[in-house]
């Protein structure tokens, strides 16, 4: 948190009101001119804090015009308006006037070139000068080019060129002793000849002047003057942009215009717009490297234009922060280096933005802006301008000039006191012990503050103050004047600071003591105290602890140099000790500036050093930490990417240590918080550190939003300091003293450690169990965890212990706690747990128990157990978390969220919003006329609106029970529900009608109640027909049956299904008519036994035909015989023969071949050939059935396949015996091709 101190500038007495600022761009000087109506004008130099430089002072009779400080050198221009222009050099006052010859109007253009090489010099009479000054900052006589336009000139710019060499290389060489690099130089003459190199000489010079008539020119250092281009009015601001090679040009009627510049110098416009703005007031224009335009011209906001983007803005005072309503700006000033816009008021205020990032999103530009609250001054403010490396800021407003500079706000906590300062010159007072809350004003500005029990000492940079509480007030009991960088309070003593020693003083100042260090030491510039042990850090890193315990200070070890420890050491941070003297914890800036990731423990005892590296979350390797490898990931995923910003010791507790970790590059820049899981970007970190264990994390948690910074530890409270605005206040005012005494807002707050929620206000003893409770918990030896608390029965002191076991994982202690605490219902739970894998789901359960709320659902998401992070968010009622958490990572259960959403919605009387999450859900069909059914028409309106057909048959049965039936058909109809409207007509009577709605749609349902309808009318052939619509067949079988339809009847057996086609077989063989469709019936059903007995019976040999050509090898042997037996009796020899190889009875079927002379085909001998191991046949039987076959196949010829044969029976040798018995020549030419038939089936086969 930060404050701006205000100097009022020291102006002479004889200088009128400031008219005019200006601030150098490196060193902090001010330049004021000033115009007195009496005296005409005069122009001063101020410093950092308001002292005016009495030897810069210039008046003349006339008003000044224009100030400009040279860029890098302490040399100020300043034009009159008679056309005078002066050089004035700081300190000395020197002052150097142009040639008077060249300028007879008012100066309205002063600019110098980005290197200070060159002043281009105008007037209203339209004459530019450009002049040359040398590296020293003195002017080269005359002017180097003039140009005269005959018209005002308004405004000029430099366009910036890219250098041809690094400057600061070329100086870090020529201190290296390289000849080149000292050549460039003019340090001395050239050793290799050739003339002399300065950095001012690389400027190549491009100048864009305009003038009141609109036109622009370019102009360079050797005289030529073009004419660029030209816009509709007076000129009033031009911005060059390098990147785009753009020049934009405001005029004074707000007119921009952007144009494109080419390499050759043509100008293209690209674009033309009018800006808005208050008519009559003159806008304050700023121009951001970014593309950012920005104006104020006395509205209650301010306008930017993003140039590159093609968007504007607006921003906007806040009432909240304690800006009036109807307040008006009037002018804006941009500080690149903070990134900060600064506005001054009508009211005397600054509004001051801070510009962020944002990220994971592409959010408005307006959203980048952050507004602060406000520092109060007087007046109206009419010019404000950031300068110097300092980032200061000036203020002209009516009444005077401020310089402000930006102090971060002290505060300090020490014995149950906490001071934090409010104002620059207002301390809040908060005494924890009595509950106490008092305001210390002073009359200088506060730098630094200091607390003891009973005292308050306060140092504004030269005076230390010293203050006494006395009841309900402050006095001060004690000053003297000191200019020391640190200061530390113990007790009766004040330690203070000078070049190498520390002085120990007494409230009025009288030094008792002084602690010396070494050159190589360094000079102090860091005291901390602890307890009652000093830290002290000096500004050649070194270290050292003084014990306080005695009369005396006593050095506890030797400074110690960091440096020697720490690699890439640029300066210590902060130095701090713990309350026993024997651990110092440091902060380091790195040698490049930046602060270290890293915060390091230096064991004066054992002079050994440890770390906590932030970017990486882990220790030092050489420290332990908890065997649980899964927590020690977890831990290092949260604390990495972070860098120390503060730190503190407990104050009596030697092991506990705690400290603020930010997220790298985080300063200024902002989460965006939709993404749930994106790190917080503060985190307050608590370690044990002990000798014996080494660096021990304890405790990590988000520092709560609404406060600001931690302020200190004090077991068993964490103490914070508040954000402004967000304070409570206090009502009660008691009388004021010189001093200040009024109850001041509340600055600071305290939150409980993790260990002692509820235990807040627990004796020492119990306060001591518990730390050593936590601290072996940490270290997992649960012994002496157990042996710590063994003596406590408070059920409170339980349940805080089972929250530790949250933090540390360490479930079977929580079982323990649970079983002191009586807390059946968490034990319940947590036992249920157990059935989850996943350790954290497990610590979630136990967390939800105890009331850490925040714990589970951290667990759950670390996890991913993301279902049960959903129905975590639905038990605590956090709705739409829940139904984000479904659309996003539990979709599965999505339907279910919005189910579950809607329900809660509609019990809390939100029926209309209910309604959406059931229409989400899918569920709206049957939910939603549950839920409206009280409500008719509004049913009606959403059942119409929907047009979906489910609730359009709802609506239908509706009207239908309420007998309006007229309008239930009708949403029948939309819904086309046919049964519906079918039942309604036969309802009514008009059968007719529902007998064509059942033929026109061919619904089964409604053609079914439509049969139904006729066969109760005895209407039988209707009643068949509908039946058979609505394939009803059984139906319509049964009435056929019954009313002696027999034509009917097979066609819907044949459609029906087997049992109807078996009982419509069985009605025909009873009435002894139409056997033939009997017998097709019971085949069709698949009784095919039936069938033939019947077809058999009655001699039917087309069916027979027909039933044999589905048999095959898995019927019935004795089927297939007797059918085979039929087809020998009727001479189909073929038929027979495969239904016998189909029983398996071969030697009959080729018997049956041989007698009727059938051929064997080979396919039919190869179903007559049976594999090896069958059970029908033995060995000797199936090479005997081979043999005949092969026998077969010899008298028929198929000598092919009787070689086969006879080669798979094992009879090689007969099948020579039985072609040499043949004497034919064609025999022989056989018996060669069968020769090789064998070798082929023996060798191949």
């Amino acid at each position: 948190m930060a404050v701006y101190f205000d100097h009022r500038v020291q102006a002479p007495d004889s200088s009128g009101s400031a008219a005019l600022l200006a601030w150098h761009s490196s060193q902090p000087l001010l330049a004021v001119a000033s115009i007195n109506p009496a005296s005409g004008g005069s122009v001063d130099v101020y410093l950092q804090q308001g002292e005016h430089v009495e030897l810069c002072h210039v008046e003349r009779g006339f008003s000044p015009a224009l100030l400009r400080w040279h860029p890098t050198k302490p040399l100020l221009a300043v034009g009159w308006e008679t056309g005078e222009t002066l050089l004035l050099t700081h300190p000395h006052g020197e002052q150097t006037l142009l040639p008077q010859n060249t300028h007879t109007a008012c100066i309205t253009l002063l600019e110098w070139s980005f290197s200070g090489a060159r002043l281009v010099t105008g007037d209203e009479a339209g004459v530019l000068a450009l002049w040359k000054v040398d590296a020293r900052g003195r002017l080269h006589g005359n002017h180097v080019t003039k140009q005269q336009y005959n018209k005002p000139l308004t405004t000029c710019i430099f366009r910036p060129t890219p250098p041809t060499e690094d400057v600061a290389m070329l100086a870090k060489a020529a201190v290296s002793g390289d000849e080149d690099a000292l050549d460039k130089f003019n340090w001395r003459k050239s050793s290799k000849g050739g003339g002399v190199w300065s950095p001012w000489s690389q400027e190549g010079l491009t100048i864009y002047a305009s003038t009141a008539d609109g036109c622009v020119y370019s102009v360079d250092d050797r005289g030529r003057s073009v004419s660029l281009l030209t816009v509709e009015g007076r000129v009033q601001k031009m911005f060059y942009s390098e990147r785009r090679a753009m020049l934009a040009v405001v005029t004074d009627s707000l007119l921009l215009s952007q144009f494109s510049l080419g390499p050759e110098g043509g100008a293209q416009e690209l674009s033309k717009v009018k800006l808005s703005g208050r008519g009559g007031h003159t806008a304050d224009i700023v121009w951001m490297e970014s593309g950012l335009l920005i104006t104020a011209s006395g509205e209650q906001h301010i306008r930017l234009w993003d140039l590159e983007r093609d968007d504007n803005y607006i921003l906007s005072l806040d009432e909240n922060l304690g800006f009036e309503k109807g307040e008006l700006l009037n002018c804006v000033s941009y500080c690149a280096a903070k990134d900060v816009l600064a506005a001054g008021t009508n009211r005397g205020r600054v509004a001051l933005w801070q510009m962020v990032t944002v990220t994971n999103q592409k959010a408005d530009t307006k959203t980048q802006w952050k507004l602060q609250t406000p520092t109060e001054l007087e007046g109206n403010i009419t010019q404000l301008q950031w300068g110097s490396s300092l980032q200061l800021l000036a203020v002209c407003s009516s009444s005077s000039v401020l310089i402000l500079s930006e102090h971060v706000m002290c505060s300090h906590y020490s014995q149950q006191v906490a001071a934090v300062q409010l104002t620059p010159a207002q301390l809040s007072l908060t005494y924890f012990s009595t509950d106490t809350h008092l305001t210390l004003r002073t009359d200088t500005h506060i730098r630094a503050v200091q607390l003891a029990k009973e005292t308050v000492t306060v140092w504004d940079g030269r005076c230390v103050t010293v203050y006494e509480v006395s009841g309900q007030s402050l006095r001060s009991t004690g000053s003297f004047q000191c200019d020391s960088v640190a200061l530390a309070v113990h007790e009766e003593n004040i330690y203070t600071v000078e070049p190498n020693r520390v002085q120990v003083r007494t409230p009025q100042g009288t030094v008792k003591q002084l602690l010396t260090f070494s050159e190589a030491e360094g000079n102090p510039i860091m005291l901390d105290v602890c307890g009652s042990y000093l830290a002290v850090g000096t500004d050649a890193a070194h270290v050292r602890v003084f014990d306080l315990t005695r009369r005396e200070a006593k050095p506890l070890c030797n400074a110690k140099n960091m440096a020697e420890l720490i690699p890439d050491l640029g300066a210590l941070r902060s130095v701090k000790c713990n309350a026993s003297g024997n651990q110092i914890s440091i902060l380091i800036t790195q040698i490049n500036g930046r602060p270290d990731h890293r915060v390091y423990f230096y064991d004066v005892e054992m002079d050994t050093l440890s770390h906590f590296d932030f970017f990486t979350g882990r220790p030092l390797s050489g420290l332990s930490q908890s065997d649980d490898n899964q927590r020690s990931r977890d831990n290092e995923l949260e604390l990495a990417g972070r860098y120390p910003v503060s730190q503190f010791w407990d104050q009596s507790e030697p092991r506990l240590f705690v400290c603020e970790s930010l997220l790298v590059n985080s300063e200024f820049h902002h989460v965006d918080q939709s993404h749930a899981t994106e790190k917080v970007e503060v985190l307050v970190v608590t370690f044990f550190v002990t000798q014996e264990h080494g660096l021990l994390l304890q405790d990590t948690h988000p520092k709560p939003p609404a406060l600001q910074g931690l302020l200190g530890l004090d077991t068993p409270y964490y103490y914070y300091t508040c954000k402004p605005g967000e304070q409570d206040m206090d009502n009660d005012v008691s009388p004021s003293t010189p001093a200040a005494v009024r109850p001041s807002p509340h600055m600071v707050v305290r939150r409980a450690l993790r260990d002692f929620i509820g235990l807040e206000s627990c004796e020492k003893p119990t306060r001591d169990a518990m730390l050593n409770f936590s601290f072996y918990l940490t270290i997992g030896d649960m012994d002496e965890a157990f042996r710590a608390i063994k003596l406590i029965k408070s059920e409170a002191v339980w349940e805080n212990m089972a929250r530790m076991c949250v933090k540390s994982r360490r479930l079977d202690v929580a079982r323990v706690c649970l079983g002191n605490m009586g807390n059946a219902r968490a034990a319940r739970a947590l036992r249920e747990a157990e059935k989850e894998p996943e350790l954290e789901a497990r610590i979630a359960v136990l967390a939800t128990q105890l009331g850490m709320l925040e714990d589970a659902e951290r667990l759950y998401r670390s996890c991913g157990r993301f279902d049960l992070l959903n129905k975590f968010y639905q038990a605590a009622g956090r709705w739409q978390q829940a139904v984000e958490m479904a659309e996003t990572h539990d979709r599965i259960h999505l339907r279910t969220t919005y189910y579950s959403y809607a329900q809660h919605l509609e019990a809390m009387g939100d029926k209309s919003l209910a309604l959406t999450y059931y229409e989400r859900s899918d569920t709206h069909r049957f939910e939603v006329p549950r839920m409206l059914m009280e409500d008719t028409l509004s049913l009606e309106i959403y059942i119409n609106k929907m047009k979906d057909k489910s609730l359009y048959k709802w609506w239908g049965h509706y009207l239908e029970s309420q007998s309006d039936m007229e309008s239930a058909l009708r949403f029948y109809d939309y819904a086309q529900d046919y049964l519906s409207q079918v039942r309604v007509h036969c309802y009514l009577g008009n059968i007719q009608k529902a007998s064509e709605i059942a033929n026109e749609t061919g619904n089964r349902a409604a053609s079914y109640h439509v049969a139904r309808q006729y066969e109760g009318q005895e209407k039988i052939s209707q009643s068949v027909h509908f039946y058979t619509r609505a394939q009803a067949y059984n139906n319509a079988i049964r009435l056929c049956k019954e009313n002696n339809m027999d034509e009917q009847l097979m066609n819907l057996a044949l459609l029906s299904n087997p049992e109807d086609m078996m009982d419509t077989a069985c009605y025909y063989e009873e009435k002894g008519a139409h056997m033939d469709r009997a017998v097709m019936l019971y085949h069709k059903a698949g009784h095919v036994s039936k069938a033939l007995e019947l077809a058999f019976a009655t001699e039917q040999f087309a069916a027979l035909q027909l039933i044999a050509e589905d048999l095959n090898e898995n019927s019935d042997p004795a089927l297939l015989s007797r059918c085979s037996d039929f087809f020998i009796k009727h001479s189909q020899y073929q038929k027979a023969v495969e239904l016998l190889v189909a029983a398996k009875k071969y030697h009959d079927a080729l018997q049956l071949c041989l007698d009727q002379n059938l051929t064997i085909t080979e396919d039919l001998a190869e179903r007559m050939t049976v594999s090896r191991g069958s059970a029908h046949l033995t060995e000797a039987e199936r090479k005997e059935l081979l043999e005949r076959i092969a026998d077969s196949c010899m008298r028929q010829g198929n000598y092919h396949l009787a070689t086969k044969k006879y080669t798979q029976a094992g009879k090689k040798i007969k099948v020579c015996h039985k072609f040499n018995y043949k004497n034919t020549f064609m025999e022989i030419k056989n018996c060669t091709f069968i020769i090789l038939h064998i070798y082929y089936t023996i060798h191949v086969l």
